[in-house]
This record gives structure tokens, sequence and C-alpha cells, in this order.
């Protein structure tokens, strides 16, 4: 049980970073494009995934709570700012998404909340993870540093990293989805993402090595651990590969490849640690009653049907955002691109293309 239910965490955090990751990122992308049409169609791009996305966040605080509550329970003290934050942020992302289209005057404040939202909801979900890495005070197994002990040079370093790597899915998404200028912008966007996120990578592991962090010795101890760096490299020359050959769909698949071999790698350097390296899944877990209890409601029926949703979300919405906004028609991946019009459904009247 204890092994399933971790598996099934590690699922629907990588889940979560990166589907909500890019639409995290086409909202701080958001202010590199001015007019109207370009803005609707960047949001039109996101608008039928993205509270599904937010989903995966439920499910990792279900999961916690129900399977390793001393996990729940400790990261709840450490990160209770950040994680108030992060939520409000969500909040106002989210209102500001509906009440920008209704508004006139004010539409502009909605933008801008929603790029902020955006952008403090990513900053703080990286400054957690740099957090953990570096190392949570824990004096049996209670946290006693503070409201800010998870505050460090390296957690926000990582907090700007996980911005920069959230805008490169975002960009690969609008280079999959959206037409004319908006696809353009992202493939402009794309190398210097990529860059970034390199130069993040490279300056984080500098940075860990200077601080003799603990991940940094176990490393050290088993180098078999960088094959996941490896499979990022490789994924990072796909990515870079895909941007010069101008593919659609195949920059956004490279750079979920380069933040799963993230992931990996800090998978394995912290199991089994839940958190490291002061508490394992073992000493986390529930009773074992507890967790089959979980299984019978949550692990053969909620997850399934939540993968199912989600599945079922992005295959109906496969095709492509018109010029101005829309779903008008549901293309291939190798369809053409529609015609630049004035147009969106949600968002405005229908284009000629969607009635048709």
């Amino acid at each position: 049980m204890i092994d399933f239910w971790l598996g099934v965490l590690a699922l629907s955090i990588f889940l979560y970073v990166t589907l909500d990751g890019f639409d995290l990122g086409v909202g701080m992308l958001l202010p590199l494009v001015r007019d109207e049409p370009g803005r609707r169609e960047m949001l039109a791009a996101v608008a039928p995934v993205w509270d599904g996305n937010e989903t995966w966040l439920v499910v990792n605080g279900t999961v916690l709570f129900g399977a390793f509550p001393l996990v729940y329970a400790t990261l709840l003290s450490a990160f209770y700012l950040p994680l108030i934050v992060m939520l409000a942020a969500l909040i106002l992302r989210g209102v500001s998404f509906e009440y920008r289209d209704k508004s006139v005057r004010f539409r502009a404040f909605w933008d801008w909340a929603f790029i902020g939202g955006s952008l403090v909801a990513s900053f703080a979900q990286g400054a957690a993870v740099g957090a953990l890495v570096v190392g949570l005070p824990i004096v049996d197994g209670y946290y006693v540093g503070g409201a800010f002990g998870w505050l460090s040079p390296f957690a926000l370093l990582c907090g700007l990293g996980l911005c920069l790597g959230y805008m490169l899915m975002g960009a690969g998404w609008l280079a999959y989805k959206s037409p004319g200028e908006v696809q353009a912008l992202a493939y402009r966007m794309l190398p210097k993402l990529l860059l970034g996120v390199l130069l993040f990578l490279a300056i984080a592991f500098v940075s860990a090595m200077r601080l003799d962090l603990p991940v940094m010795r176990l490393w050290s101890a088993r180098p078999v651990l960088c094959i996941f760096p490896a499979a990022g490299g490789a994924a990072a020359i796909l990515l870079a590969w895909a941007i010069l050959r101008r593919r659609r769909l195949l920059p956004f698949l490279a750079a979920i490849a380069l933040f799963a071999a993230a992931f990996g790698t800090l998978a394995v350097s912290f199991y089994p640690y839940m958190i490291p390296y002061s508490i394992t899944a073992a000493q986390a877990a529930a009773p074992a009653s507890s967790q089959a209890f979980l299984f019978w409601g949550a692990g053969i029926v909620i997850l399934p049907l939540t993968l199912a949703y989600t599945l079922a979300i992005y295959v109906v919405f496969k095709g492509n955002v018109a010029a101005g906004g829309t779903y008008g028609d549901l293309q291939s991946d190798r369809a053409p691109l529609l015609p630049r019009e004035r147009a969106p459904s949600r968002f405005g009247p229908l284009s000629k293309e969607s009635k048709r």
C-alpha cells in the first residue's frame, strides 16, 4: 500500500506540474502580446483545460492527507505562508480569467491580475521545492523553523527557475495550439526560455555543490542517478531541434520530457524520504487500515475517473485555436493553420469558419 500511494502521489504531482504548469506559463507570457485578438487567442488556448488541470493539485493534497498525514501536517506547518499566497494567487487568477471577458473599462486590471496570479503561484511552488532540496529545520519529526524557516537564496532561485520552466512549456503549448502572430511569438520565445532554463539548471547545480547540500552527497555515492540528467540533456537537444525545424507539437512534448527528467532527478534523490532527509515514507504512512479504505474509494474509483476526464478533455479540444480565439475547427496536428480573423466563441462572436 505504501508503494502504491507513493506511485499515485508521484503521478499526480507530475501531472499537476506539467498540465497546470503550461497554462501558468501562458499566463506569464500574456504581457508579451498587447493586442486584444492576440490575448484572446492565448486565453482560448487554455480555456477548456486550465481548471481541470488544477484538479491534480487537489488530488495531491488528498493523497497526502489520507495516506501520509505526517507529511501533510509537516509541510503545512513549514509552508503555511507560501501555500496561502499560492492559493490566493490561484483564486485571483481564476476570477480574473472569467471577469476579463465581461469587463470593458477594467479589462487591463484583470489581465494583470491573471498575469500576477500566474507568476506568484509559480514562484511559490518553485520556492517550496528549493526549500525541500536545502532541507527543512525538523527536530524529532516536528518542524521548528517558524514562518520563514523555508526561506533561503536557493529557494528563491528555484522559484525563478520554475517560472522559466513553466513559461517554456507555455510557449510550447502556444506553438502547438495558436495561429499567426501568437505562434510566431511562441517560436521567438522558445529559444530564449530554453537558454534561461539551462542557465538556471547550471547555476542551481553549482550552488548545490558550493552549499554542500545532502542531495549532492547522495549523487556521489550513487552515480547511476546521472541517467536522469542525461535524459534531460537529450530532451533539451530534441527541443532545440524542434524549434529550429518549426515543429508544432514536438516543442511542447520535449519541454514535458525535460520536466520529467528534472522530476525524476528529484524523486530518486529524495527516495525513500518524503521530506528530505528527515521523514521517510514508512514513518509518514497512515495505518494500513486507513490506506486500504482510501484505496477502495480514491484508488480504484476517483483516480481512474480523473485520469479519464483529463484525457477526454484533451481529446475533445485537440484542435487549433482559430484566429481571434475560438475552437471553430477541430483540426489535426498536420492541418494548415486557420486564416487570421476577428472571431471568437466565448470571447466574442463566431467566425465564418466556426459556423461551418
